[in-house]
């Protein structure tokens, strides 16, 4: 059984050290600061925004479009593991391929983004889809931080790796900073690679039936898809859920993902907000750890909504932020709560689905998570486009962390596992019509 085995939890919790190296380097790091000054560099600082907002939202809508159906096969066939090397392959192809894209070329630089962020969503949905079967109910919440802990720490000591051959290139042999960089691209997909070996050892795939061949998993996933869409109405805690993290987790994407456009464009420079990145990773890391136990002391529930609270501050912080410090001080604000609302939060979720169906209900987590990841960027791309104001465009994303903490407030984890069995009812009773 390797349900809270030692050796799984670990291996399972390292695939977040692996990935976070593309969260930092990539998408929170040196992809804006490039895309800004050197493959958009004849291009205004709005239209720079703009473009990158874009490109985030595209992914987001492919990824969304094919997590649930992809989740369904997962869970048919047994393909969990399968899907995962799959996209983890792709993201750390086309990261690594970013060294080939030259100044100017940011249509080819955006093409390659898009696919490796698809390659990093879309092994999400499968690495999640695996925690309930390395941690029980009581150590879910452990677990689930523990990987985001790890992850801070993994993909910010890379960064501090990365940030060290942008600042010094001649330390590492490199003629100027743009080598660096694209050097620090082909890193990540090298650190992914290797640190994605665990996972694939020491987790096995779980079964919760009888495993169906790739034809009968593609067909009965389908129909399975549409039965679940269907039979949601049983799991309306769930779905309630849903709608309330697809708002929250989108303010909190949105800052990920453009914090540093948005320090370029107010006119930091890209060294501090390197550093501001790393104080958020290394502030994370044990915060990520603490914040489980504070779900333990007031709930889970209690504590997504704190993290919430604290959004709503750093967004409003955030508009009238005009000095180096004050960026400093955000991203440690950032770092305290950024690891506790998405570990909580998958944790929270495991509670309230069929463990049998987890990949294709985490194909629905992600899904919602990735529309929701369309709002916010286009929100702050066309506040920033409409008003001239960048300032205006973080600020927009208050709306968002309102909206989900109160929808949150009304979810009653109680009543959704009390639905949990009308749910498997309904699923069984649609296989024994199948057959």
């Amino acid at each position: 059984m390797q349900q809270d085995s030692r050796k799984a939890i670990i291996a399972w919790s390292l695939y977040d050290w692996a990935n976070s190296a593309f969260a930092t380097t990539v998408m929170a790091g040196f992809f804006p600061i490039f895309f800004s000054s050197y493959w958009t560099s004849t291009h205004s600082v709005q239209e720079s925004t703009f473009y990158l907002g874009l490109a985030n939202s595209l992914e987001a809508i492919l990824v969304a479009l094919l997590a649930p159906v992809l989740g369904a096969i997962a869970d048919r066939g047994g393909y969990k593991k399968r899907f995962l090397i799959f996209f983890t392959f792709l993201g750390c192809v086309m990261t690594s391929g970013l060294w080939f894209v030259q100044a100017g070329m940011w249509p080819l630089a955006v093409m390659f983004y898009i696919l490796a962020m698809i390659g990093f969503s879309g092994s999400l949905i499968f690495y999640d889809a695996l925690l309930p079967a390395v941690a029980s109910p009581k150590r879910v919440d452990f677990v689930s931080s523990l990987g985001y802990a790890l992850g801070y720490i993994g993909g910010g000591t890379l960064f501090l790796v990365n940030v060290l051959m942008y600042l010094n290139p001649s330390w590492f042999g490199f003629v100027d900073e743009v080598a660096a960089v694209k050097a620090a691209f082909i890193s990540v997909g090298i650190w992914w690679a290797v640190f994605t070996i665990p996972i694939l050892i020491w987790v096995k795939e779980p079964r919760y039936g009888a495993k169906e061949d790739s034809k009968q998993a593609v067909r009965n996933g389908l129909r399975q898809f549409i039965v679940t869409f269907k039979a949601i109405r049983d799991l309306k805690v769930v779905g309630l859920f849903l709608l309330a993290y697809w708002f929250y987790i989108d303010g909190v994407d949105t800052i990920i993902r453009m914090a540093v456009d948005y320090g370029t464009a107010i006119g930091f420079p890209a060294s501090s907000l390197i550093v501001a990145l790393l104080i958020t990773q290394f502030v994370a890391f044990p915060a990520a750890i603490a914040y489980n136990f504070l779900g333990k002391r007031i709930g889970v529930k209690r504590a997504l909504l704190v993290a919430i609270v604290a959004y709503c501050g750093i967004s409003i912080l955030g508009f009238f932020m005009s000095q180096i410090w004050h960026f400093y001080a955000l991203a440690g604000m950032i770092g305290l709560f950024q690891g506790g609302i998405q570990a909580l939060s998958r944790s929270y979720y495991t509670r309230l689905i069929p463990t049998e169906f987890s990949a294709e209900f985490f194909g629905f987590f992600n899904m919602l998570g990735k529309f929701a990841a369309i709002i916010g960027p286009i929100l702050l791309g066309v506040v920033t486009i409409l008003s001239g104001s960048n300032r205006l465009g973080i600020l927009s994303i208050v709306i968002l962390f309102i909206a989900g903490g109160i929808l949150l407030m009304k979810v009653d984890e109680q009543e959704g596992v009390a639905s949990l069995e009308s749910f498997r009812s309904s699923m069984a009773a649609e296989d024994l019509n199948r057959t």
